[in-house]
C-alpha cells in the first residue's frame, strides 16, 4: 500500500522531529512513508478567516498531491479535520472536486488513529522513564473523536508514570488564527492550562497537534518553567531507542 505522509505547515517548518519519529516508527512496521513534495498547508488558516477561495486554492493543490496515496497519515488532529469535515464544505457547489475531497477524507487518519485502528499496533515496545501528562487537542478529540486510540499507546509505555491533567479538555487558547486576533483571551487561556500542566509536577506534556503544544511550550519557556513538550510520535520512538539501549 503507498502511504503517504501529510506534513503540515507547523511540523515541516518547526518540528521536523515530528516528521522523523512518525516515518522511522512505521518504518518498524513496515511501512514506508511516501513524501509528496507537492503538498502544501492545508488552507485552514484561510478558512477559519473567511478566505474561502484562497483555502480551495491551497485544498486543491493537496488534493492533487494526495490523489493517488492508499492512507495519508497526519501528525496534526487539526489538519486532519479540515480535510475531513471541511473540505466537502469548501467544494459542496463542485461535484468532481467534492468526490475528490471525500475520497481524500476517507483515507485520511491521524497519526494514533493509524497505529491503533489501521496497523492494530498499541504497544510499540517503548520505555520512557518520567513522569507525565497528556493534552487532548481540540480538533482531535472533539473533531476526530481520538480519544482511546493515545491513551491504549502511552498505556502500553514502559516506566512512564502517566498522571491526569486537570481539565484536560479545556482549550489552550491557541485556535490558529484566534491567538492572533484575540491574544489577550488567547493569552489567559494558556495560562491557566500551564497552570493545571504544573499542577501535575509532570516532567513531559505530550500532546497530538503541534500547534497547541508550540503554545503551551511558549507559556512555559516565558515563566521559566523546565517542561518539556513533546509530540507523542516522539515519546514512543525516543522510547523504543530506549529500549534497545538497555
Amino acid at each position: 500500500m503507498k502511504v503517504s505522509l501529510f506534513i503540515t505547515c507547523l511540523s515541516d517548518s518547526l518540528y521536523p522531529k515530528v516528521g522523523e519519529s512518525m516515518a522511522r516508527l512505521l518504518a518498524r512496521y513496515g511501512v514506508e512513508l511516501h513524501f509528496p513534495r507537492t503538498q502544501t498547508c492545508c488552507g485552514q488558516p484561510a478558512f477559519n478567516s473567511g478566505y474561502w477561495d484562497e483555502a480551495k486554492a491551497s485544498a486543491r493543490t493537496l488534493l492533487d498531491a494526495l490523489d493517488d496515496s492508499d492512507f495519508v497519515i497526519s501528525p496534526s488532529g487539526s489538519c486532519t479535520g479540515m480535510i475531513q469535515h471541511y473540505y466537502p464544505k469548501l467544494f459542496e457547489h463542485d461535484p468532481d472536486m467534492l468526490q475528490k475531497a471525500k475520497r481524500l477524507g476517507e483515507k485520511t487518519y491521524e497519526f494514533t488513529q493509524f497505529l491503533v485502528q489501521v496497523l492494530g499496533v498499541e504497544d510499540v515496545g517503548a520505555v520512557f522513564p518520567h513522569k507525565a501528562t497528556y493534552h487532548p487537542s481540540c480538533h482531535g478529540s472533539r473533531l476526530l473523536g481520538i480519544k482511546s486510540e493515545p491513551m491504549r499507546l502511552m498505556s502500553n509505555v514502559k516506566q512512564m508514570e502517566l498522571v491526569p491533567l486537570p481539565f484536560a479538555e479545556d482549550c489552550c487558547g491557541f485556535g490558529g488564527t484566534f491567538a492572533i486576533k484575540m491574544c489577550d483571551i488567547s493569552g489567559a487561556m494558556v495560562t491557566e492550562k500551564v497552570d493545571h500542566v504544573l499542577e501535575t509536577e509532570a516532567e513531559v506534556l505530550i500532546g497530538l497537534d503541534m500547534g497547541c503544544l508550540m503554545n503551551i511550550a511558549g507559556n512555559l519557556s516565558y515563566r521559566g518553567k523546565p517542561v518539556r513538550v513533546m509530540h507523542l510520535a516522539e515519546v514512543l520512538y525516543e522510547g523504543v531507542l530506549a529500549s534497545e539501549r538497555s
